[in-house]
C-alpha cells in the first residue's frame, strides 16, 4: 500500500520579484498566483526609495495591503527600525512569514487581518512612512488614506499606489499634500507628505 501524499503547504507562484536595494538586495520574493495581486514594479520601487532616501535607519513603517510584501521588505532591507506588514490573505501571510524567517528580518512584524483596522490600533503620529496599495477596484482608498494620515508623523510620508491620479484637492482634508508623483503603465504612484 502506498503512503498517503502529504498536502502541499506552499503557495502556487506566478513568478518572483527581487528586492532591489539594501542588505537583502537581489533576494527573491515569490509572487503568488492570486487574482488581483500586483507587485509594485521594480522601476516604481526604485523611484520611491530614491525619493525616500536609500537609508531608512530609525524610521517606523507600515506596509498595508502587503500582498508580496515588496514595499515592506524593501523598507526593512534599507534598515527601517520597524516595519508592520498587514495582509488579509492567510496563504500570503504564511509566505511572508516564511520569507521573514529566511532573511532573519527581525525588524518586520507580520499581522494577518484588515489593514485599516490594524492601522486604527496604532497610536496617532507614530509612523514615519505608510505604504498603501489597496486593490484597484475597491472602495478602500479613502478609508485607507484617512487611517494612514492619522498614524503618520508630521512631516512623514504616505505612499499611495492607484489606478488613477489623485489631486491635492482630494487629499487636502486629510492634512496631506502631494510631494511627488509618477505613472508606470496603468500604475499611478504618489508620495504624500503629512502636515
Amino acid at each position: 500500500m502506498k503512503p498517503a501524499k502529504k498536502p502541499k503547504t506552499t503557495v502556487s507562484t506566478h513568478g518572483e520579484i527581487r528586492i532591489i536595494g539594501g542588505q537583502w538586495k537581489r533576494s527573491l520574493l515569490p509572487v503568488a498566483a492570486k487574482e488581483g495581486l500586483r507587485p509594485t514594479p521594480n522601476r516604481v520601487r526604485e523611484t520611491l526609495f530614491n525619493w525616500l532616501g536609500q537609508d531608512l535607519t530609525g524610521l517606523a513603517c507600515v506596509d498595508a495591503f502587503a500582498g508580496t510584501g515588496a514595499l515592506g521588505f524593501e523598507a526593512a532591507s534599507r534598515k527601517a527600525t520597524s516595519v508592520l506588514v498587514c495582509e488579509q490573505d492567510p496563504s500570503l501571510c504564511r509566505s511572508l512569514i516564511g520569507l521573514r524567517t529566511q532573511l532573519a528580518a527581525n525588524n518586520i512584524q507580520i499581522i494577518q487581518g484588515d489593514a485599516i483596522a490594524q492601522m486604527g490600533r496604532l497610536a496617532a503620529g507614530s509612523v514615519d512612512v505608510v505604504f498603501l496599495d489597496p486593490p484597484f477596484q475597491s472602495d478602500l482608498f479613502m478609508p485607507a488614506l484617512k487611517a494612514a494620515s492619522r498614524i503618520t508623523k508630521l512631516g512623514g510620508f504616505v505612499y499611495l499606489e492607484s489606478d488613477r491620479v489623485w489631486t491635492n484637492e482630494e487629499i487636502a482634508p486629510l492634512d496631506l499634500t502631494i510631494s511627488r508623483q509618477g505613472k508606470a503603465g496603468m500604475v499611478c504612484y504618489h508620495l504624500l507628505q503629512k502636515g
